[in-house]
């Protein structure tokens, strides 16, 4: 018996046909297509991860520019608080600017004894005695002055006496405790050390 294509009818022919191509096509998708789409739907996972970290990045980008802006917003808040309550006592400074209020306002600094300073939390009070003469309207006017220091300083312990005998622009003579602040670092913490064993 001699098997061929020829010798079967028209519709046998398109079935064999229709056997081998559908035959092809199954052995196509399975052994080429199917591990194609595989490769292909990791890249999408892959791709789908690398856009998400992309979009993590910008969003990571976004915020360091923010936080840098925060930074250097209380970095220069720092700058302008440190003239409020520097970090270190600064003696001849203080006292050029306290002498400088006395003259403007017409007093004479008779005696600037600073005292010892007393450390409280975060920071340390440094009180300085002042004894002043001139008059009652100068001292106010040094007052007023000291007030609008850029650096705290804060007037305790007034007591003013009359000048005997009174003089020329000297009527009163003044005695205050001018207290101002110094910030104090606060200690580092020592690292901790794991126990022997």
């Amino acid at each position: 018996m001699e098997l061929g294509l020829n010798k079967l009818p028209w519709y046998g022919q398109v079935g064999a046909f229709l056997v081998v191509a559908v035959t092809l096509f199954i052995v196509f998708r399975l052994y080429y297509v199917a591990p194609q789409l595989e490769i292909q739907a990791g890249r999408q996972v892959e791709l789908d991860g690398k856009r998400t970290e992309l979009e993590q990045a910008r969003q990571d980008a976004i915020e360091l520019a923010a936080f840098q802006v925060e930074v250097d917003d209380l970095n220069n808040r720092l700058d302008a608080l440190s003239a409020v309550l520097p970090e270190q006592q600064e003696v001849s400074e203080l006292l050029r600017r306290l002498q400088t209020f006395a003259v403007q306002s017409n007093l004479t600094i008779r005696a600037f004894r600073p005292q010892a300073a007393v450390t409280r939390e975060m920071h340390s009070e440094w009180p300085i005695r002042l004894q002043l003469d001139g008059t009652f309207h100068n001292l106010g006017m040094f007052f007023d002055r000291i007030s609008k220091f850029a650096r705290i300083v804060n007037v305790s312990d007034v007591v003013i006496r009359a000048k005997e005998p009174p003089e020329l622009n000297l009527t009163i003579t003044a005695e205050c405790t001018a207290t101002t602040f110094v910030l104090v670092d606060p200690p580092e913490a020592e690292p901790e050390t794991a126990p022997a064993t």
